[in-house]
């Protein structure tokens, strides 16, 4: 890969998850601002989880197969910021939501075209990809930071404004047509036919008669239901607390996952794949302990390191879980057992997570709008407690810490 292509895709993963942060951390604060109740609000963010379950079909059925890449990214961020632009001036949820449904449908599809178009430029991809990868997050970062640091210089309240909204509009606009600048990534599939199964990862499906990978999948479809709460919520308790610059402080979980990413290596060594699934599990557990316990009194403290965690939450449960799923697929079907474990996870699972993060803020909400906070966070967290211990008990496998 040459200096120019590292260039070129750094800047391009870098506005691809700025378009993805500037919205979606503030949005339930917005949305609350404008009437919408718990359970709308995970309705809402609800639509990027179908969004994800949708987007393979999209990809492997109809961009693989008949148009570049970079083509079809820079169409649907084209598409895509004019949705969001549309919607930031949109305030009953009859109307919003599917709005975001179709912005979402214009977005995921997007971070699998990243990818496509990143790999087709590397020679060696396990060294250079994480490289550039580092940039998404550094993208998500300075997002939160210029909502803080930049729009709340002209907009009171930012974080309860569709301001963070239009920005994502203005990004996804950029990214569009900057995608076109983009190196030629020919569909990979011309003239080839391409199953469902093959699409959802279908083949990965015979993994799961071996008992420990089937109880891997299914801790990960369940420790994904409480990871909603978190992503959906954590920015309107903040703001409710009384918290300033939330956008900002939140984007510190970010500044974790690359500080954990980075040591990940020497804690894979040292503890083997179970403990390492079982301490992000276990992080959770203590995150929303955390929150349900913290104020902006003595116990603030409380309150950033449930946001530093996130670094520990995301790389040893998700990203020791693709190195497992890696190690444990054969190469026929590594692709398809990654693409699968997404499906699970990141649809399905967060999916879940959303509609139910919303049903139980909505339960715990007063006649006058206040929520029960510490009540609302225990719950996620007993959730973690039993998946947690479920998985301590019942995971046994050790193969892949001697294959390492």
């Amino acid at each position: 890969m040459s200096t120019k292509s590292y260039a070129q895709l750094s800047v391009m993963m870098f506005l691809q998850f700025f378009v993805w942060g500037a919205w979606f951390v503030t949005l339930g604060t917005y949305l609350f601002k404008i009437g919408f109740t718990g359970g709308q609000v995970g309705n809402t963010y609800l639509m990027n989880n179908i969004a994800a379950i949708i987007a393979p079909f999209f990809v492997g059925m109809i961009a693989d197969r008949f148009f570049a890449s970079q083509k079809v990214m820079g169409v649907l961020h084209l598409l895509g910021g004019a949705v969001m632009f549309l919607a930031a001036g949109i305030t009953d949820s009859t109307t919003l939501i599917p709005m975001l449904l179709l912005y979402n449908l214009c977005y995921m599809p997007t971070l699998a075209l990243v990818n496509a178009v990143s790999f087709n430029q590397m020679d060696n991809p396990a060294a250079q990809f994480p490289k550039v990868r580092v940039w998404g997050t550094i993208g998500w970062i300075v997002a939160g930071l210029v909502i803080t640091f930049g729009l709340s210089t002209m907009t009171a309240e930012v974080e309860a404004s569709s301001t963070p909204m239009k920005m994502a509009a203005v990004a996804s606009i950029l990214l569009g047509l900057y995608s076109f600048t983009l190196p030629n990534t020919p569909p990979r599939n011309v003239g080839k036919g391409v199953s469902i199964g093959e699409v959802l990862g279908l083949k990965a499906l015979r993994l799961l008669k071996e008992r420990n990978f089937l109880i891997f999948v299914l801790s990960s479809l369940l420790i994904s239901i409480p990871l909603a709460f978190y992503y959906n919520f954590t920015n309107p308790f903040l703001n409710e607390l009384g918290m300033t610059g939330v956008a900002a402080k939140q984007s510190m979980g970010q500044m974790s996952e690359v500080i954990f990413m980075v040591l990940m290596p020497l804690f894979f060594v040292r503890l083997g794949v179970k403990k390492m699934l079982l301490v992000g599990m276990l992080a959770w557990v203590v995150r929303y302990a955390f929150f349900a316990n913290g104020n902006l009194g003595s116990l603030e403290w409380m309150l950033y390191a449930g946001i530093l965690l996130h670094g520990i939450c995301y790389d040893f449960f998700f990203v020791t879980g693709q190195i497992y799923v890696d190690k444990k697929a054969s190469s026929d079907i590594r692709a398809s057992a990654q693409g699968f474990i997404a499906l699970i996870t990141y649809g399905v699972g967060i999916g879940l997570g959303s509609w139910f993060s919303g049903q139980i803020v909505e339960a715990y909400t007063a006649a006058g709008g206040a929520k029960d906070w510490p009540t609302i966070w225990v719950i996620p967290c007993a959730f973690a407690v039993v998946i947690a211990f479920i998985f301590a008990l019942t995971f046994k496998d050790t193969s892949v810490d001697k294959a390492a």
